[in-house]
């Protein structure tokens, strides 16, 4: 993969919450349409939570990977660039308590950098999950869908977002492999004070320390660079050359 082609990746990470710090705060009209979500979810899925589980538990553990009863409180972004020859990362995010002003940050930047069809995003499991996500709340906010997001009708080969996950599977689709674990099998070293995805609700509405938040997701936004890379046979970018903004 040459120098140009790797500048035309935009590098994407979310994290997403609850809409509320706790189930009684949710308006009663949702309240109920989520104890209904909860009820179909634990007959799909009856691992996922055990008989004793309540809607208000389920709710407050994983509500916020639902976008219907969600929010996203960070963006982060990633951009490869040559600078004397090396390869450097540039990572930032759009971070905060105002979803609609972090969307419509993003929606800038991504009419900034998608300026042609070769342009894209690259995120672990990004069909799935973070695109999505960000497509829907988009929506829910009022504002206008990028057209790189326009994605409504397409087939799955002429949609052109990589993702890490996808391409780890070679076509098969019965296992989730976590980019923490593609981090450790690739030899890629990450720093050890992350806190834990499942942390991101309490941190935000307890810790309210939103710049942790977003320092954690920089560093998924870098490491899923780095798997990226390795998966393309192509050197890891050095430490000292990723900065953090």
């Amino acid at each position: 993969m040459l120098n140009n082609e790797l500048q035309k990746i935009m590098f994407l990470d979310i994290e997403t919450v609850p809409q509320t710090s706790d189930f009684s705060e949710l308006p009663a009209d949702l309240a109920h349409l989520w104890e209904d979500k909860f009820n179909l979810i634990h007959k799909r899925m009856p691992e996922k939570y055990t008989e004793e589980t309540t809607a208000a538990e389920g709710f407050n553990n994983s509500a916020g990977i639902y976008s219907e009863f969600g929010k996203i409180v960070c963006i982060s972004v990633g951009f490869i660039f040559i600078q004397d020859e090396q390869m450097h990362f540039r990572t930032k995010s759009f971070a905060g308590d105002d979803e609609k002003q972090i969307l419509t940050e993003f929606i800038e930047l991504i009419h900034k950098f998608c300026t042609t069809k070769e342009h894209t995003l690259c995120g672990h499991n990004i069909k799935e999950f973070d695109i999505p996500y960000i497509c829907r709340r988009i929506l829910i906010n009022g504002l206008k869908l990028p057209t790189i997001f326009n994605i409504a009708g397409k087939k799955p080969w002429e949609i052109s977002f990589i993702d890490t996950l996808e391409l780890w599977k070679f076509g098969d689709y019965k296992n989730y492999t976590a980019l923490k674990l593609l981090t450790a099998v690739f030899g890629i070293p990450t720093p050890k004070d992350d806190i834990d995805g499942s942390q991101v609700a309490e941190v935000y509405y307890k810790e309210k320390n939103v710049k942790r938040i977003a320092l954690y997701c920089q560093k998924d936004v870098v490491a899923t660079a780095q798997v990226f890379l390795r998966m393309n046979g192509i050197d890891l970018i050095k430490s000292e050359h990723i900065q953090f903004i």
